[in-house]
């Protein structure tokens, strides 16, 4: 008797959770589309329409039909019924974002902050979170959680970085840094959960695998195998920026030399220009000669990096991060570049640029709460 109503309980969570999902992607549906679509009966639609209206997750959107006779309601997601925020945490910045059920941003803040691990910068935190909800006039209640990505290596569960030494990071835990912060929150390393977005935004794509390549002034990766990150099996996979390209070659941050890293980070370009990476490619696109000189150089390594990676997944790779928000105009002649490389295809299109030119990270740390909750339905 128990299982037999452990396997009813079990039936009409999935034909609820075949209904939301329908709702979700498609709306404004009328009872008898979900009926058709899903085929499911009348009644199991309406007893769950219904109690998701209760719930606050459905709503009645309008009508459809008029030709003498009774017009049908249609039926949506009301899309801020739960929101979550996420935090991109660099040295120099933090960019706050709080998205809906669709993952789309219903508002976002941009603060100059430099990172300290203290009290006064948590308090900081805390003070954005807040400034974040009340100008997106959003229900406390509403929130699912909080998601901070940052740039390190972080424990299965995002309670604690293990490695961190970009910004000092490492054994940091989310009862340090969120003490102020009211919500649930979790730690994100940073391209983990930026590739997550890319391809969270795209679930009917073909881009189900992917690599993306977080190119801010540290490089981070993220692989995506049928819709999910990889994270490996210590949480530490997808490590780009210390893949060796250059025996003996520059020092990078984790101690070695010869990374990735320190050929493709952005600070090689932004140099010429005191920081400013924007100013470095309005320099490119007006012809300066020093401008050109650099990028041709640090071009050549970037070509080897995503030859090296394509070589080894046979995946789209997606070009995100400080970098990514440039390379439009550029796309053509990287992938041409690679294409000289690849001992398999003359003309190569794998490169590709990224939807979030500023806020994956922030976004994606975000999604994983709205991920959680819709696949909970």
């Amino acid at each position: 008797m128990e299982g037999k109503q452990t396997a009813n309980r079990s039936i009409k969570k999935l034909n609820r959770s075949k209904i939301f999902q329908l709702i979700r992607s498609q709306e404004n549906l009328t009872k008898q589309d979900l009926v058709f679509k899903l085929n499911l009966s009348l009644p199991t639609i309406t007893q769950n329409l219904t109690q998701m209206i209760q719930c606050g997750l459905i709503q009645e959107s309008g009508f459809v039909g008029n030709t003498g006779g009774r017009s049908a309601k249609t039926y949506s997601l009301v899309r801020d019924a739960q929101v979550a925020i996420g935090l991109d945490i660099t040295k120099h910045h933090v960019i706050a974002v709080i998205i809906d059920l669709y993952g789309t941003i219903i508002y976002k803040i941009r603060k100059r902050l430099v990172f300290e691990r203290t009290d006064a910068y948590y308090q900081q935190l805390s003070a954005i979170v807040s400034e974040l909800i009340e100008q997106a006039s959003i229900d406390p209640q509403k929130i699912l959680g909080v998601g901070l990505g940052l740039p390190g290596l972080v424990c299965e569960g995002g309670s604690r970085i293990f490695y961190g030494k970009v910004l000092d990071l490492t054994n940091m835990t989310i009862d340090e840094i969120a003490k102020y912060i009211p919500y649930p929150a979790s730690l994100h390393h940073d391209a983990y959960v930026a590739g997550f977005a890319e391809t969270w935004m795209n679930p009917d794509s073909t881009m189900k695998n992917a690599f993306y390549v977080l190119i801010n002034n540290s490089i981070g990766g993220s692989f995506i195998y049928k819709g999910e990150v990889y994270s490996g099996e210590m949480n530490r996979s997808a490590e780009i920026g210390h893949v060796k390209i250059i025996p003996n070659g520059r020092r990078c941050y984790c101690g070695g030399t010869g990374c990735t890293d320190p050929y493709i980070s952005v600070s090689n370009l932004s140099e010429l220009t005191d920081g400013n990476l924007e100013a470095f490619f309005d320099l490119l696109s007006g012809g300066d000669p020093a401008a050109e000189a650099k990028w041709q150089n640090y071009l050549s390594y970037l070509t080897l990096a995503m030859h090296n990676i394509h070589i080894l997944l046979d995946c789209p790779v997606i070009l995100g991060g400080y970098l990514g928000q440039y390379m439009g105009k550029y796309i053509d002649d990287l992938n041409q570049r690679v294409s000289e490389l690849d001992p398999f295809e003359d003309h190569c299109t794998y490169i590709q640029g990224c939807i979030y030119k500023n806020e994956a990270v922030a976004v994606g740390a975000a999604l994983t709460y709205i991920d959680t909750f819709v696949n909970s339905i």
